[in-house]
């Protein structure tokens, strides 16, 4: 008999047909909107497999009301919308899929500090609107990138990888991380600041590490009173480690220069909140991961993640070190 699987999001038909060679696969047929509560807390009472998004929160409570479950599949790089400490101690284990949405996230996080630099999104609705009636030797004039100071607090996969497109465009580069990463220093030709550091001297600040207890309000106002009047910060990593209130507060009275944001402490955004109403942040729906190929490896990996657990093989992207 295959092991029950339930997908939380409606995913492509190929990637259906692969789950479905070795699993039940029951799906909520919504490819926009999250699964309701209730509907998966009666779904994961039978399911052997769960293959979750990060809009889904998998608490104590939901695991509870699990009867077989032995696995979450998140198909993100972050977990922190799983109690993954909790499955573990009821034996399920939580996996991710890291790797294959480096290049991607990356890329989006330089397309952001580019369009922030040079003013792009304002330069377009200047545009748009009829604004332009001639040209100016000051108009809309925004910030060098090329040969600049960039510090990247988290020098993890994407933060390397941010590094690199960094390296060429002759920037210098240096970086903040939990503990020194002495032969990434010699690869990428990077240094090593202390936060404090980094946030006085960089041009561009990038935020590349995870969510935790530790790094919540990572950045907030002391952080901000420290940064150039120049500086530009992009946050493609998670909500909640820049503080909204602080960030709004220094662009309002101009202590930074721009921000870049692809995500935030509530996603999705709402309509009314204060950053949309300034012109010097440019603001993404959270697709940092969201090229075609992207999105379609970080599927299969969580289905072979999964499926992995389910047929009792070792698979390294279990992050809760239960014992399989």
């Amino acid at each position: 008999m295959k092991p029950k699987v339930y997908i939380t999001r409606k995913l492509s038909d190929d990637i259906i047909r692969y789950i479905s060679n070795y699993c039940d696969v029951r799906m909520w047929q919504e490819e926009d909107t999250p699964v309701p509560r209730e509907i998966l807390k009666e779904e994961i009472k039978e399911i052997d497999g769960l293959f979750s998004l990060l809009t889904d929160s998998i608490d104590c409570y939901l695991i509870d009301q699990a009867k077989n479950l032995k696995v979450v599949s998140n198909m993100a790089v972050g977990y922190n919308n799983i109690d993954s400490d909790y499955a573990m101690k009821k034996g399920i284990a939580v996996t991710n899929t890291p790797g294959v949405l480096t290049e991607t996230t990356a890329d989006l996080t330089f397309a952001l500090l580019m369009a922030a630099a040079r003013r792009i999104n304002e330069a377009e609705f200047f545009l748009r609107d009829g604004n332009w009636k001639t040209w100016s030797p000051m108009l809309l004039t925004g910030q060098d990138i090329y040969g600049a100071t960039i510090g990247i607090i988290g020098l993890g996969r994407i933060g390397q990888a941010v590094a690199r497109r960094a390296r060429g465009f002759d920037m210098k580069v240096v970086y903040h991380n939990r503990r020194r990463l002495l032969d990434a220093e010699k690869t990428w030709n990077v240094e090593y600041k202390e936060l404090e550091e980094l946030l006085q001297v960089s041009d561009y600040i990038c935020v590349m590490t995870p969510f935790t207890p530790e790094t919540k309000d990572l950045i907030s106002f002391n952080e901000f009173s420290l940064m150039k009047n120049n500086a530009i910060l992009i946050n493609t990593s998670r909500g909640g480690i820049v503080n909204e209130e602080a960030l709004y507060e220094a662009l309002v009275t101009k202590k930074i220069w721009g921000a870049g944001l692809d995500v935030f402490e509530e996603e999705p955004l709402n309509v009314d909140h204060p950053l949309l109403t300034l012109p010097n942040v440019v603001l993404t729906p959270h697709i940092g991961s969201a090229s075609i190929q992207t999105r379609l490896k970080m599927a299969k990996l969580a289905a072979d993640n999964m499926i992995d657990v389910l047929q009792g093989r070792d698979n390294r992207y279990v992050v809760n070190d239960v014992s399989l």
